[in-house]
């Protein structure tokens, strides 16, 4: 019984090059070997932008109230000040925004903590409170983990906004506490976003200087972007239209 003849060998692969040189493929180069990933493809920076972005957009919608998950930022000093929280959060400093009830405040700050989402941070983690919840829950059996355990969590917390600063009652304690959480996050650069029915200052009026103390309103006057906010009430209807 005969072998069975096997294929290969220096005559075969000599039979192959001779064939491939008779048509002239023996020195066609090699192509260009796409190994980098795309945009699309894990290990391409824009996917995993893209997935950052995904995961804080998700603990954005988790942070703010059904009225302003449409929320975007639009105002020119709100805006820029969301890209340098963006590009360096140490430097952003604190945003406050103040001006009549109605004037989009809130939904300006609800906005600009969604942008900073947007651009996919390395960490984003986030806070949104108003200040009467907030002396709530800072008040002594106002959470049953304490709270010095929460005035820390409003402290070292990446982002914060503190909705609504200066209507509550001035006394001691909210004195304390406010300078408290303000100074923290002075001193450790961390930013913050306030809005407030008040102004800075008016002297034919109440201002957050009279409502909060000379301490903390000296401390917000050291690092913060003021943004008054103008115009008509957009809760209310306009005149004429429908109630």
């Amino acid at each position: 019984m005969r072998h069975p003849t096997r294929l290969g060998g220096d005559t075969l692969v000599h039979r192959l090059q001779q064939m491939l040189a008779d048509r002239g493929l023996d020195q066609t180069p090699a192509g260009p070997i796409e190994d980098e990933p795309r945009p699309d493809e894990p290990g391409h920076p824009a996917y995993h932008r893209a997935r950052r972005a995904e995961w804080a957009l998700a603990r954005w919608q988790t942070a703010t109230p059904y009225r302003y998950q449409q929320a975007t930022a639009t105002h020119p000093q709100i805006t820029a000040w969301a890209d340098r929280a963006i590009d360096d959060p140490k430097r952003a400093g604190f945003l406050l925004m103040t001006g009549p009830f109605g004037t989009g405040k809130t939904h300006q700050a609800y906005g600009a903590l969604r942008r900073i989402a947007d651009a996919g941070p390395d960490r984003y983690e986030v806070i949104a409170t108003t200040a009467p919840d907030m002396y709530a829950l800072l008040r002594p059996g106002g959470s049953d983990r304490g709270a010095e355990y929460e005035l820390k969590r409003l402290m070292q917390v990446p982002l914060l906004l503190i909705d609504d600063l200066g209507t509550e009652k001035i006394s001691e304690f909210t004195e304390e506490a406010t300078y408290r959480l303000l100074n923290e996050r002075y001193n450790e650069c961390r930013p913050l976003i306030i809005t407030s029915n008040l102004p800075p200052s008016d002297p034919s009026g109440p201002d957050l200087n009279e409502k909060l103390g000379q301490r903390i309103t000296s401390r917000l006057s050291q690092m913060t972007t003021v943004v008054p906010m103008g115009g008509n009430d957009r809760r209310r209807p306009a005149s004429g239209g429908a109630a």
